[in-house]
C-alpha cells in the first residue's frame, strides 16, 4: 500500500490517502498538483511536509523508474540500447544478462527496431517508448508515467498500456487527461 499523510506541497493538501497495488490514475485539471504528487511518491520531490511510505519504506529507499510527459527530459544516453539498459549497468551486472535483458524488454515493448537509433533521431512517442522500457527494465516497485499518452497515438498508448500490465509490476500511477486510459485504471486519484 502506497500512504500518504498530511502531505503538503505546493498546492497539494491531502490529509490522507491510501493507494492499492494496481494501475492507478491520477487526474485533474491542470495545475491541480498531478505531477508533484507523482514527483513525491517517486522520491524525486520530498513534501512540505507529511509522509509517502511505500509497504512501509520512504520512496527514496524503493526502486521507483519515473517517466516525464517531456520526453527529452528523461533520455540521458545517445544510442537507445545504450539508454534502456543504463539502469542494469549502474547496478553492474553482467555485460551478458544486461544484452539479453534489453533485447527480451525491447521485443516485449514492441521497440526492437529502435535498438541502434540516436536518441535525437526519434520523434516524442518513440522517445516516450524507450523511456518508459528504460523505467521498467529493472522492475521497480513503482512505476510513475506522467502523461505519456499525450506524445502516443490511441492505438499505441492501449498497446503500452496493456505491456505495462503484463509487467507485473506493483505500483502504476499514470497521469493521464485521456478518458479511454483512466478507464483502463484499477483506480483513480482525483486532484
Amino acid at each position: 500500500m502506497i500512504e500518504i499523510e498530511d502531505l503538503r506541497h505546493g498546492v497539494l493538501d491531502i490529509p490522507s490517502l491510501g493507494i492499492a497495488p494496481g494501475l492507478t490514475a491520477v487526474s485533474g485539471r491542470n495545475g491541480a498538483g498531478k505531477t508533484t504528487l507523482l514527483k513525491i511518491c517517486s522520491g524525486l520531490l520530498l513534501p512540505d511536509s507529511g509522509s509517502v511510505k511505500i509497504d512501509g519504506v520512504e520512496p527514496r529507499m524503493q526502486n521507483a523508474g519515473y517517466v516525464s510527459e517531456f520526453p527529452d527530459r528523461h533520455l540521458l544516453f545517445g544510442i537507445v540500447y545504450d539508454e534502456i539498459a543504463s539502469t542494469l549497468r549502474f547496478a553492474r551486472l553482467p555485460a551478458d544478462e544486461i544484452d539479453r535483458r534489453v533485447r527480451q524488454t525491447a521485443e516485449e515493448a514492441g521497440i526492437v527496431h529502435l535498438l541502434d537509433r540516436e536518441c535525437r533521431t526519434l520523434s516524442g512517442g518513440e522517445k516516450m517508448l524507450v523511456g518508459i522500457t528504460a523505467a521498467i527494465i529493472d522492475d521497480p516497485v513503482l512505476l510513475v508515467l506522467d502523461e505519456p499518452d499525450s506524445h502516443l497515438d490511441p492505438v499505441t498508448a492501449e498497446e503500452f498500456l496493456a505491456f505495462v500490465s503484463s509487467r507485473k509490476i506493483p505500483y502504476v500511477l499514470w497521469s493521464s487527461h485521456s478518458r479511454t486510459l483512466l478507464s483502463n485504471a484499477e483506480a483513480e486519484v482525483r486532484l
